[in-house]
């Protein structure tokens, strides 16, 4: 028996903000001093950098459970599955349930609690429960969900990644840009086919590394101190992700047994496309070998990063095919992976 993804589904925002959006936006240094460059300028180096064109926020009436119960549904209906005989719900997230234009995170109950709920499953053995973990969150509730099935515990688990960071951003940061809102959710369980998973490999760097992305006051000196936004040491985090992710992707796909000629694609967190590159190209230079052409899918131009959605999500489009100029087929060896906010890294190494 092989633990394999049996469905998946995604939800992805139809509010969209392109990089011209911000142009009235006041951005400003930490100090609270305005950027020396025009927003023009300013989001012309930002598309640059990152490839993020445009992003989608959910609509002022959705939460964030909302919409992971939106993928988790499609998820559900894709396996064809009794959503009863689901055995654990585990939802991926990082701020819970934030109402528009407000400033608390409700997460009582969880999020998967929501979700269960929205799904209408009476089953109590179903146990739902969120999972924080950064942006990897998704793949490490992938990593779980096969322990239990592994274990004996599950014969069918739902993972979902969803967020909304769009409740949770300083609109004077520039670095709020990045930021987008979608779900993901997968369906997994034990079956009698080749593939699944191959291999995994997951770290926490908290030495030096915790507080890399954090939650900081915004740049305005004359907001309310006590609010709090998301922030990112950004040079650092692109230096951590350039030492450690090539290497956690190598000893991932080393695990697998699989030669890094037979890998078809390499799903990567949607995080800055210039990272995403530097990440990959270095993966591939441990094995003294150049990425093949198309090896890396991109969704962020248009959605930007969605967190513990953005993966998952992608992997959805991806099987769907509705990545141009891009395919996945039965038996494709693909490499999940993605870092984050802990800091955390983790892969997967994956047969279609």
């Amino acid at each position: 028996m092989n633990i394999k993804i049996t469905g998946c589904g995604s939800y992805i925002p139809k509010h969209t903000v392109t990089n011209q959006d911000f142009a009235s936006h006041v951005f400003l240094e930490e100090e609270g001093e305005p950027l020396q460059h025009t927003n023009e300028v300013i989001t012309s180096k930002f598309k640059q950098i990152t490839g993020i064109e445009e992003r989608r926020y959910a609509k002022s009436n959705l939460l964030n459970s909302d919409i992971a119960f939106f993928a988790a549904e499609k998820a559900i209906a894709d396996a064809d599955v009794d959503k009863e005989s689901i055995d654990y719900i585990i939802l991926a997230h990082n701020f819970g349930d934030v109402k528009a234009g407000t400033i608390q995170s409700d997460m009582v109950p969880s999020l998967a609690a929501r979700v269960k709920y929205r799904l209408g499953i009476k089953n109590p053995k179903c146990v739902a429960y969120d999972i924080l973990f950064g942006c990897p969150g998704w793949i490490e509730g992938v990593i779980q969900a096969q322990a239990y099935i592994k274990a004996g515990m599950a014969k069918r688990c739902l993972v979902v990644g969803s967020e909304t960071l769009s409740r949770v951003i300083d609109p004077h940061d520039r670095d709020s840009m990045i930021y987008s809102d979608g779900a993901g959710a997968t369906v997994l369980e034990a079956i009698d086919e080749t593939g699944g998973i191959l291999g995994h490999e997951t770290a926490s760097f908290t030495h030096e590394e915790a507080y890399f992305l954090f939650f900081g006051k915004s740049y305005n000196q004359s907001h309310d101190s006590d609010i709090r936004y998301i922030k990112m040491h950004g040079r650092k985090i692109y230096e951590f992700a350039l030492s450690h992710v090539p290497q956690a992707m190598k000893e991932c796909l080393d695990k697998s047994g699989i030669g890094i000629d037979a890998l078809k694609k390499i799903i990567i967190h949607q995080a800055n496309e210039k990272m995403d590159e530097a990440i990959v190209k270095r993966f591939y230079k441990l094995y003294n070998k150049v990425p093949t052409e198309g090896i890396m899918p991109m969704s962020i131009q248009k959605l930007g990063n969605s967190s513990v959605a953005t993966i998952p999500t992608l992997y959805d489009l991806l099987i769907k095919g509705e990545v141009e100029n891009q395919e996945l087929n039965s038996g494709d060896v693909v490499l999940f992976a993605s870092v984050g906010a802990g800091m955390n890294i983790n892969a997967i190494a994956y047969r279609i």
